[in-house]
């Protein structure tokens, strides 16, 4: 059992509203003597669109897969609309949960992997029903249909195709309706157009920016600047595992104030 030390106040029992509110207060980890992350705090408010960049090997991606437990830490606390995705507060210290109560609560946060992860043996439509069915939120009918309106929405009509019949961005459109499957309250993206193309990046930073424009809250781990500049409400410049700087676009992408982001920004661009 993993316990970690947090001085979160009690989070809000399961009556809290569904707005997808994050919260990540004094978030550290380690990796062996590795500090990931160090003392990192950030509030997610409901429907902002986040972005975060930086280096490679600064902790971004780490730290987007802690907002639903697909990392653990090692001091520091994670919550959504006020709820621990990976543990349970006993006293003074969080106590990780089973792995069926995670996955449970996990349903809350999508995830688009950079890889897009897709069951090759499944199609299209069923790799975005297997979640919904198997945990019981959907009848297989309803999960069928559910399926078929969001490939179109994210631009796909060919539901029965497998992953390796189609190309880079369709696959990742498809993980992108896989995960809108469960109505999940966040949807972070760990850079979802680094494995594509470059002709195919557009097709799927069409999708995201029709999302940004819904009301759903996004985490996105990106390096396409101009991209970040134009659909987030914030950006988050991180380094060594830590926040360097966080503001508006304009600010952090045009004019930032911390000499590591300003020389960051000036190489990328």
């Amino acid at each position: 059992m993993t316990i970690i030390d947090s001085n979160r106040p009690d989070p809000v029992d399961d009556a809290a509203p569904t707005v997808g509110k994050v919260e990540i207060s004094h978030l550290t980890k380690y990796y062996g003597a590795n500090r990931v992350l160090d003392d990192v705090s950030l509030t997610v408010e409901p429907g902002e669109v986040v972005s975060i960049v930086g280096p490679s090997g600064s902790g971004k991606s780490t730290l987007l897969r802690t907002i639903n437990h697909l990392e653990t830490f090692d001091a520091g606390s994670v919550t959504v609309d006020g709820r621990y995705i990976g543990y349970e507060r006993r006293g003074d210290t969080l106590h990780e949960l089973r792995e069926a109560e995670v996955l449970k609560r996990r349903a809350q946060v999508g995830l688009v992997f950079q890889n897009f992860n897709l069951f090759p043996n499944l199609t299209a439509r069923e790799n975005i029903t297997i979640a919904p069915v198997s945990l019981k939120r959907l009848s297989q009918v309803e999960a069928d249909q559910r399926a078929m309106a969001l490939l179109q929405r994210v631009g796909l009509h060919d539901s029965e195709k497998y992953p390796a019949q189609l190309s880079g961005g369709q696959q990742q459109r498809v993980a992108i309706a896989r995960a809108l499957a469960l109505d999940p309250k966040v949807l972070l993206f760990d850079e979802p157009t680094s494995a594509l193309d470059p002709e195919l990046v557009a097709e799927v930073l069409d999708v995201i920016r029709d999302l940004a424009t819904v009301g759903t809250t996004l985490i996105i781990v990106t390096h396409e600047i101009g991209f970040a500049r134009e659909v987030s409400d914030r950006v988050v410049f991180v380094e060594d595992g830590r926040i360097i700087e966080i503001g508006p676009p304009e600010q952090v992408l045009r004019n930032p104030i911390n000499p590591r982001t300003r020389d960051f920004i000036g190489r990328v661009l």
